[in-house]
């Protein structure tokens, strides 16, 4: 059995606050990322640029946001969603083992909100050192704010599912839900997709966590243990808690 570790984290741009009070959180999420300790993480609202940002920041990072949080050692994929008046925003995974292969499928359900699945399949080395490796499919994603916006869209990724990841490999789908109803979880079960048994971990408003909006679904993985980090900085550098499991992969 080989155990990784996933965690999912909206970081809101690497931007808190409004107006002269926002401030840029960035590098502190550098640190708070590589805090996590995950072989691979998978990130929402990820910026490559923002010229209007760039200009206010004079810390700004010279590289994109992806690549900026990645630890040392860790391999970044990022893919926009949504282009915007000054810049760009999308989703990003940031990996320990190396990526096989990547792609992204546009899962936007109307004009007003650009969504995308970000799908990265990765080669994560078995237990006990073997000269061989397993591959895990690991779909990143953000879903819309309308729920039946989110409804087509899990119809979407099951499709998505279908086309291109193989029903003998395990697969990992994590991110921003919006599913404050918690109304997902019989759709997502219907492609096959489940979280731990009686999971519920709230991670928005990272301030005073109330609505488990970050998930972490498995097909062929069993879930050991799911939690988010408190206290210390986590309710100021994002306006979500990051969500970690821990998976066993057969």
């Amino acid at each position: 059995m080989t155990v990784v570790r996933v965690a999912t984290y909206n970081i809101h741009k690497g931007v808190r606050g409004v107006g002269p009070l926002k401030r840029l959180e960035i590098h502190n999420l550098s640190r708070a990322v590589a805090a996590l300790q995950a072989d691979v993480i998978c990130l929402q609202e990820v910026r490559a640029f923002h010229r209007r940002l760039q200009r206010r920041f004079g810390h700004w990072p010279a590289i994109d946001q992806a690549q900026f949080l990645a630890p040392p050692g860790y391999h970044a994929v990022y893919q926009t969603n949504a282009v915007t008046r000054h810049g760009e925003h999308g989703n990003a995974l940031l990996s320990r083992f190396p990526v096989l292969a990547h792609g992204h499928e546009d899962v936007s359900d109307h004009r007003f909100e650009q969504r995308g699945l970000l799908h990265v399949s990765l080669a994560v080395p078995v237990a006990h050192g073997l000269a061989r490796a397993q591959v895990l499919h690991v779909i990143v994603v953000h879903l819309g704010l309308i729920h039946a916006s989110r409804e087509r869209q899990v119809q979407a990724i099951g499709q998505f599912v279908a086309r291109a990841v193989p029903n003998d490999e395990p697969l990992v789908v994590a991110g921003d839900f919006n599913d404050w109803g918690e109304r997902l979880h019989e759709p997502m079960a219907a492609l096959g997709l489940h979280t731990a048994p009686r999971a519920r971990v709230p991670t928005f408003p990272a301030r005073w966590p109330l609505l488990p909006l970050d998930r972490i679904y498995v097909r062929g993985v069993a879930v050991r243990a799911v939690s988010a980090p408190r206290g210390g900085g986590w309710s100021r550098w994002s306006d979500h808690l990051p969500l970690i499991a821990e998976l066993a992969l057969p």
